[in-house]
């Protein structure tokens, strides 16, 4: 795993993170990494007003990842972290397909939590992965977070979250104590 340096995204970040975002769950380029989503959703993963949205929100910050050999280049990996009321909210995470497996994800996971925890004075964090993703959500399982058994509608008709290529999708919510 290459050393890495941490920072918030700012506005000029937005189309490297879009690229970034959509490589890690969608379209043929996902396929090269285990994250990919395309047999569930075809479209798009999110769009440049959403990741401004993300950026901009008022207790939100993109956080990313970068070579510290090369703090201006590649953004490996992302995560939105958002301030809640007594927990932090955890989204948006992707690493790039040519990294997944060599532990950035880990690493951006483990300073996302540290934010949490010790800026925010969070007592948990928590996120919402698609239900049908179980590889996925065994990933997170290993790393410390449960299910809560609190599901979420998929927000099909809403193509900005992609195109449903199944009718059953909606969200699984995780949580894990800091």
């Amino acid at each position: 795993m290459p050393e890495l340096t941490f920072r918030d995204a700012t506005l000029s970040d937005v189309e490297a993170l879009v690229g970034l975002i959509e490589s890690a769950y969608r379209g043929d380029d996902s396929r090269a990494g285990w994250t990919t989503e395309a047999d569930l959703l075809a479209g798009q993963r999110t769009d440049p007003e959403g990741v401004r949205e993300v950026i901009l929100a008022p207790g939100s910050r993109m956080l990313i990842a970068q070579p510290a050999t090369d703090p201006s280049g590649e953004i490996l990996c992302c995560c939105q972290l958002q301030k809640r009321e007594t927990y932090a909210y955890f989204g948006m995470f992707s690493v790039s397909p040519r990294q997944q497996g060599g532990g950035v994800g880990k690493a951006v996971m483990a300073e996302a939590e540290r934010i949490a925890r010790e800026e925010w004075g969070a007592g948990e964090i928590r996120m919402t992965v698609i239900r049908q993703r179980e590889d996925l959500i065994a990933f997170y399982e290993r790393r410390g977070f449960r299910r809560t058994g609190v599901f979420e509608p998929f927000p099909y008709g809403d193509e900005r979250f992609g195109v449903p290529l199944r009718d059953d999708l909606e969200f699984a919510e995780l949580v894990k104590p800091l």
